[in-house]
């Protein structure tokens, strides 16, 4: 597949971040593939100078969602392809680049809906919280602006090669060991971190080539905030190994 080369400097855009995130999720592997498929994920925006002013965000205590314009910073290339292999079709079929959600795209930019938990001030910075979002740590957040429910939900609409349906969800277990560890985690520290760890897990974060495998002998891991989650799948799903 050819490649075809960014646009001219002389032509690109220069974009400020409003706000670096620092999320529960460390790397790639194991984040969502859409916001909202958990509802147990937690980050912090801190908002970065100038932008870190109050006043600037009056108003958005009313709204309980938001959207996020976000750069993939670690999906940045200096050539593009106008086709992708999406996972959701088993990374055997294409879809145009502009026709997916791909963080592979010409300029890296996302963009999710998450739920507003507030700002907060810590330690001189404004921090506003986020949940319920598929950023990970280190994400350069380039704009916030509020959904709308009357405008921005749409009942009817679809996407006819994806399906309008969330994708199946795996049984998830957990062994003595892993429950053990749970149980001696400050909340505080790792809030919602069982449901989140059910979340990543039970939609299969593997590779597309890997997904339906039993893979009992291979052990995969995912890192959240400062910990390391390993498991594995059998028959009956996924099984938590450790959390530590």
């Amino acid at each position: 597949m050819p490649r075809h080369p960014a646009k001219p400097a002389s032509e690109a855009l220069t974009l400020t971040p409003i706000a670096i995130t620092r999320s529960c999720f460390q790397d790639k592997f194991g984040v969502p593939r859409q916001p909202g498929l958990t509802r147990n994920a937690w980050a912090d925006l801190v908002i970065q100078p100038p932008f870190d002013r109050e006043d600037a965000f009056r108003g958005l205590e009313t709204c309980s969602h938001l959207w996020l314009t976000f750069q993939f910073h670690q999906a940045v290339r200096a050539e593009w392809r106008p086709v992708i292999r999406p996972p959701r079709l088993g990374g055997n079929r294409k879809m145009g680049v502009f026709a997916s959600r791909s963080p592979f795209r010409p300029n890296s930019l996302g963009l999710s809906v998450v739920r507003n938990e507030g700002l907060v001030r810590r330690d001189g910075q404004l921090i506003l919280r986020i949940r319920d979002h598929d950023l990970i740590e280190g994400t350069p957040v380039l704009d916030i602006k509020p959904y709308l429910p009357f405008a921005d939900a749409i009942p009817d609409a679809s996407i006819g090669w994806a399906g309008n349906e969330a994708p199946e969800r795996l049984p998830v277990t957990f062994t003595d060991d892993a429950l053990a560890q749970l149980a001696g985690l400050p909340e505080e520290n790792y809030p919602d971190l069982r449901g989140l760890i059910e979340d990543i897990t039970s939609y299969d974060p593997r590779p597309s080539f890997r997904r339906g495998r039993q893979d009992e002998d291979r052990i995969y891991g995912a890192h959240l905030y400062d910990l390391n989650i390993r498991f594995s799948f059998n028959e009956d799903g996924v099984v938590i190994i450790t959390v530590c």
